[in-house]
């Protein structure tokens, strides 16, 4: 499985800290067997979102594609908008996971913003930037996974 991790902060995309929101994904995505093709860091910008996203979707061919970042509700945050906005498909189900999973966590589990969906043959699902949240929901979400992406992908499985 071909997988893009894009992480979205301005301030990492200046080189400011490490990006442990991006390590987390990683660790996630090679534990679930992906291999990873790609992981960038891009500024909080809705175009440079969109483009990176549909470069990675369909240049990169990737079968999934993880954000982190962008997904709360300060005025910066527009990843959310950006996913719609290149999705053609929403998978509503893998966003209210992670925030329910989230919210034996932390209070402000309902402010995360994030979405999932599909472009072409490629699963987008947008994670918060805080790390310990990433570890915290891809517990949600591991299982369906390989499902999901298998019926992505037009390959035959059997209905659980």
């Amino acid at each position: 499985m071909r997988v893009a991790i894009l992480t979205v902060s301005t301030s990492r995309a200046a080189a400011v800290g490490g990006d442990e929101s991006g390590d987390a994904l990683e660790q996630f995505a090679r534990a679930i067997g992906g291999e990873i093709v790609a992981r960038e860091i891009v500024s909080d910008e809705r175009a440079t979102i969109e483009q990176r996203l549909r470069h990675l979707s369909d240049v990169e061919r990737c079968d999934l594609v993880l954000s982190t970042g962008g997904t709360g509700v300060a005025p910066r945050d527009v990843t959310p908008e950006a996913t719609r906005a290149v999705i053609e498909r929403e998978v509503p189900g893998i966003a209210e996971a992670m925030r329910q999973a989230s919210s034996a966590h932390t209070t402000n589990w309902l402010l995360s913003r994030g979405v999932a969906g599909i472009r072409g043959a490629t699963l987008i699902i947008n994670f918060p930037g805080n790390p310990r949240s990433i570890t915290q929901t891809t517990s949600a979400i591991e299982p369906s996974l390989p499902h999901a992406l298998a019926l992505i992908a037009g390959t035959p499985t059997a209905h659980r």
